[in-house]
């Protein structure tokens, strides 16, 4: 694309840089896997940036014992109400024997994490719409949320998710939950099988130890080794419906993500995040953006920390060939001997309305191409957990949690022997504005360094390093004695920490910005 220079033209990038719209959020969510020999610390990794208007409000669910022959209650749209008990939009779908025992899990929006260290993340791909039988029992996330109450492990949680979708329905679009225990990690892929039909479609492969994988809202499972039951897993229907539904021609190797495609996908097994993660942690495979598809995982070149996983959730391909920010430069005049020359304007910022996008094209067309960047600004929370096998369950399991734009906001640490959680997380902030609440306490500081990007992100990123810092410098002495009061005291006083600081950068904003940005 021709490069083209915005001289005053850029200021105008304010009137919108509230708030990123989310034209594009039906490409809901990335989820970055990392399997225990491609971890630095021997962890298993799955995360998820819940990029979507799902709730913010989370509780930690106790572990419960019921009587024989008891039933459970299923219900739709759990994750977008406004508390907990809240029944405002909320359906009851129908029964299923409940488990004489289940397990505490982390209840958030898509529940992610249990107290035996089984974890999910999730991104949504929609598949045929031919495929979605709405009046079905199960959407995705109570799913998730009975398998993370009754397994123990990730392959028992992969195949009671497939198991109770095909008896009672699924009512969902083209889901991908990676789900991880200790020891490894897997990709479940699922969709409906038809209009009206009670059942679902499901795939699912194992990451290999020494990979990583990502999940973008295109599904990623090719080819099907039924043979090979140690790496893959599958509904007996996966071939049948895809030619009942004219998705495969029964001609040649059948390949689940051809199938089963994602109009979003264009044809391909990836786009944007895929390949720059997949390029990030492993640049050795020089993989190629014009490659008809990309492998479903890799080995990378080095061995990934955490932290890194956290970083690559904040990425806006700055500097990239994707970086939507590079055409909007501003003149820096020649000063004491220096030349004159150009650089990225101080409110250029990669999160534009597509209202602000419309007015920089329309002043110089092609300015902004729009990509879709890993961290956007209409992310409702994030989680990146880890499985650590050599520690008790209790802190093993670590959920490390951040609200609203993962590029702009620090995390802190939930673990799976947590009981408690600040109250801040009692109410939801999404369609709301709750002022106490977790959600704004760090939107608010985020959408006023959105508004001077260039100026104020080195700021937001040494205090999300701070907090990192802060929570990972204590754990080795939570691990020495994880009690549940030491747990919840550590979730607390990390969180205490993140809020007092996103406090403080607010108000040195206002500061900084008071007269205008």
């Amino acid at each position: 694309m021709k490069k083209i220079t915005i001289l005053l033209a850029s200021l105008f990038l304010v009137v919108s840089a509230w708030g990123q719209d989310d034209e594009y959020s039906k490409d809901e969510c990335t989820s970055l896997v990392v399997g225990r020999l491609a971890s630095a610390d021997g962890s298993v990794i799955t995360s998820h940036t819940c990029d979507g208007v799902s709730r913010t409000w989370i509780t930690v669910e106790p572990a419960a014992d019921y009587p024989r022959k008891a039933m459970m209650d299923i219900y739709k749209n759990t994750r977008k109400n406004a508390f907990k008990g809240d029944t405002t939009g909320i359906r009851y779908a129908g029964q299923i024997p409940q488990a004489r025992h289940t397990f505490a899990y982390l209840n958030t929006a898509y529940p992610c994490l249990n107290e035996k260290q089984v974890a999910m993340g999730e991104t949504t791909f929609s598949g045929p719409d031919t495929l979605r039988n709405g009046n079905s029992m199960f959407l995705i996330e109570e799913l998730q949320r009975i398998a993370l109450q009754r397994c123990d492990n990730a392959r028992d949680a992969v195949r009671m998710m497939g198991e109770l979708a095909e008896k009672y329905g699924y009512a969902d679009g083209g889901e991908c939950i990676t789900v991880i225990d200790k020891k490894e990690a897997w990709f479940f892929e699922i969709l409906g099988c038809g209009r009206g039909k009670i059942g679902a479609v499901w795939a699912a492969q194992r990451v290999p130890d020494d990979e990583v994988a990502v999940s973008a809202n295109i599904p990623r499972i090719g080819k099907i080794d039924r043979k090979n039951k140690d790496y893959f897993m599958a509904s007996d229907n996966v071939e049948a419906v895809a030619k009942e539904y004219g998705l495969w021609d029964g001609n040649g190797d059948f390949v689940f993500w051809k199938a089963y495609h994602s109009s979003y996908g264009d044809g391909k097994n990836f786009k944007e995040r895929e390949y720059v993660i997949l390029n990030t942690l492993a640049p050795s495979l020089k993989l190629s953006y014009d490659a008809p598809e990309l492998p479903f995982s890799i080995k990378p070149d080095e061995k990934v920390d955490v932290r890194k996983v956290m970083e690559i959730l904040r990425g806006t391909y700055e500097g990239l060939e994707f970086d939507m920010t590079k055409n909007l430069l501003v003149e820096v005049p020649a000063k004491d001997g220096q030349p004159a020359t150009k650089k990225v304007s101080p409110v250029a910022n990669p999160w534009l309305t597509t209202d602000t996008r419309n007015m920089i094209n329309g002043v110089a067309p092609g300015a902004v191409e729009f990509a879709r960047t890993i961290a956007v600004a209409w992310c409702s929370h994030s989680t990146v957990i880890q499985a650590r096998g050599w520690l008790p369950d209790a802190v093993g399991g670590v959920c490390w949690y951040a609200l609203d734009n993962p590029g702009e906001s620090p995390r802190f640490p939930i673990f799976s022997g947590t009981t408690e959680l600040p109250a801040a997380f009692d109410t939801c902030g999404m369609r709301r504005y709750v002022p106490e609440g977790a959600l704004w306490t760090f939107r608010r500081p985020n959408r006023l360094a959105t508004l001077a990007w260039q100026t104020n992100k080195e700021r937001v990123y040494k205090d999300i390093q701070t907090i990192e810092d802060l929570g990972f410098e204590g754990l080795p002495e939570v691990e020495k004695n994880p009690s549940e009061e030491s747990l919840n005291a550590y979730t607390a006083k990390i969180y205490k920490a993140a809020a007092d600081l996103w406090k403080k950068l607010e108000e040195d904003l206002w500061m900084k910005h008071g007269r205008g940005f």
